[in-house]
């Protein structure tokens, strides 16, 4: 069982930054590849970014590939989505997520989910 909880979510003008970080406990967080995925209401969730369980290997949605950063630290059992040069379509609850070890991309089996946090992007 790993339990994941992000934080760092909030309301920002377009343009601004923010840094989502997503804590994880419970079982070895470095076993996983991690994900960031969002979804606004009546849409379902997409994709925004993964990275593999070292951290060599990353994938983005191309809606945001070249402003958000994905990264983690093992040392630390977090994960980070750094967000930069935000738009108002980037506004959506945003959501952590671990899955098996074996390198997927878009990170289509997913194990374990946070809870969420709230970004918002006002014009």
């Amino acid at each position: 069982q790993v339990q994941l909880v992000e934080s760092g979510g909030g309301l920002v003008q377009a343009g601004g930054s923010l840094r989502l970080s997503c804590a994880a406990s419970g079982r070895t967080f470095s076993s996983y590849s991690m994900g960031w995925f969002r979804q606004t209401p009546g849409k379902e969730r997409e994709f925004v970014a993964a990275i593999s369980w070292s951290g060599s290997s990353t994938k983005y949605a191309d809606s945001v590939k070249g402003r958000f950063l994905i990264s983690r630290d093992n040392a630390k059992n977090t994960g980070y989505l750094q967000m930069n040069s935000l738009k108002p379509d980037d506004t959506a609850v945003y959501y952590c997520a671990v899955g098996p070890s074996t390198w997927e991309p878009r990170l289509r089996s997913i194990n374990y989910w946070g809870q969420g946090t709230q970004v918002t992007v006002s014009s």
